[in-house]
């Protein structure tokens, strides 16, 4: 007998196979969407099979009735929204030429963001802290989509592997971080967001076809020690956990773990888990202060200027001591969020104004600074996870070329 959510299909002679009935996948698709939005708030560490519930009013054992624990509905989560950004880039893959797929890709991830925010379909997952499930079914899924948004760019002798790995991470991940800027404009302005988006990826930010080389840049303050038990070496170990599993993921525990020390050693230096988070998150803004103050030093003009700052950042983030991703932001508790998100768009109104600069002086396009602001933000939070898509290279080299294509544009030779 079939129960209230399956059915039998039964062929002549043939074992009886149930198969989900409308109702069954109905509600699994609502487990699903309520996951979602609990990953994008909490991430995949603090979401709770309680909470999935409690927006549909159930008890957790009716989640568990569709999925054996929350790591089995995470994955379902995640693989959904990657299967639905699949479906547009192979969409953009049947046109003919490279400016049209990636453009088309694009314009239909924007309209997507559009239908979400008018409540028209569901909300994608935030990809931050992905890797913290460590589900094979998803990686594979997410290599998959990899590969579909690496076939819309062209493979030509002058481009290597590495470099188109850079530049297909570069377009994934400057789209997926749209969900964290593109609600402070009207959704009927999405269109034009798109447009302009595209405008920067393909199409880069100098004006003219020459680029200055970068500066050197030392990012390293006076005094400041790395011995292993100093503060630094905490918030190194710490940015590194939290970038890898996320808020939830990097407990106390796991923190003094990683670095071999008991938990009074940890609480020498934090007294709790957000002062450490605060504490990494000041370690970031300090390094992009630095950065940008460097970099305006002694720069020619506004593309030099910020040529030698990306090219800083991106070669920082590919070595042993990167910077908190500020993705990470979206699942730290909210009483901290604020004042953290107010303290990144400071530094993200000086990444404009320095376009302004730019453009001012002529080496710069005119564009808009605000969305290219975003852009490379996205791209310099995606640098820490370049070694995963560029196997074997060299890392400064690998960095080398994931900013020339920030900077140049991803059609870049």
């Amino acid at each position: 007998m079939s129960t209230p959510d399956t059915a039998s299909e039964t062929a002549p002679g043939a074992p009886a196979v149930r198969t989900p009935s409308r109702r069954y996948m109905a509600r699994r698709d609502a487990i699903i969407a309520s996951a979602i939005r609990e990953m994008n708030r909490h991430g995949v560490r603090g979401m709770t099979l309680g909470d999935v519930a409690a927006r549909l009013d159930l008890v957790p054992t009716g989640v568990i009735y569709y999925f054996r624990n929350k790591e089995d509905l995470a994955a379902a989560a995640f693989e959904r929204s990657i299967g639905r950004i699949q479906e547009l880039a192979e969409v953009a893959r049947e046109h003919p030429t490279e400016r049209e797929r990636v453009k088309v890709f694009i314009d239909l991830f924007i309209l997507l963001q559009q239908r979400i925010e008018l409540g028209e379909a569901e909300p994608l997952t935030v990809f931050n802290d992905v890797r913290a499930l460590n589900s094979e079914s998803v990686n594979q899924a997410f290599v998959a989509l990899f590969r579909t948004v690496r076939s819309l760019l062209d493979r030509r002798e002058t481009r290597t592997r590495a470099d188109l790995n850079g530049r297909t991470h570069l377009l994934i991940n400057a789209l997926t971080f749209v969900s964290a800027w593109i609600y402070t404009w009207r959704v009927e302005d999405y269109p034009r967001i798109g447009q302009r988006i595209a405008s920067i990826l393909l199409d880069g930010i100098p004006r003219g076809g020459n680029v200055p080389g970068v500066r050197f840049l030392d990012l390293q303050p006076a005094g400041d020690e790395i011995d292993e038990g100093s503060a630094e070496h905490f918030l190194r170990a710490a940015t590194q956990l939290i970038n890898d599993e996320g808020y939830h993921g990097a407990s106390v525990d796991r923190i003094s773990s990683k670095l071999n020390v008991t938990k009074g050693a940890f609480y020498h230096y934090n007294a709790t888990k957000d002062d450490l988070v605060v504490a990494c998150f000041q370690r970031t803004f300090d390094v992009l202060w630095r950065a940008i103050d460097a970099a305006e030093a002694g720069g020619d003009d506004g593309l030099e200027i910020m040529h030698s700052l990306l090219q800083a950042v991106v070669q920082l983030q590919v070595g042993p001591a990167p910077l908190l991703r500020t993705s990470a932001l979206t699942t730290v508790p909210e009483e901290i969020r604020a004042d953290l998100m107010f303290r990144l768009r400071q530094i993200s109104i000086r990444l404009g104004s320095m376009l302004c600069d730019g453009i001012a002086d002529g080496s710069v396009r005119p564009l808009d600074t605000s969305i290219t602001a975003q852009i490379l933000t996205a791209g310099i939070n995606a640098a820490s996870e370049l070694n995963w898509w560029q196997p074997g290279e060299d890392p400064e080299a690998g960095a080398r070329l994931f900013v020339e294509a920030m900077v140049r544009g991803l059609l870049w030779r």
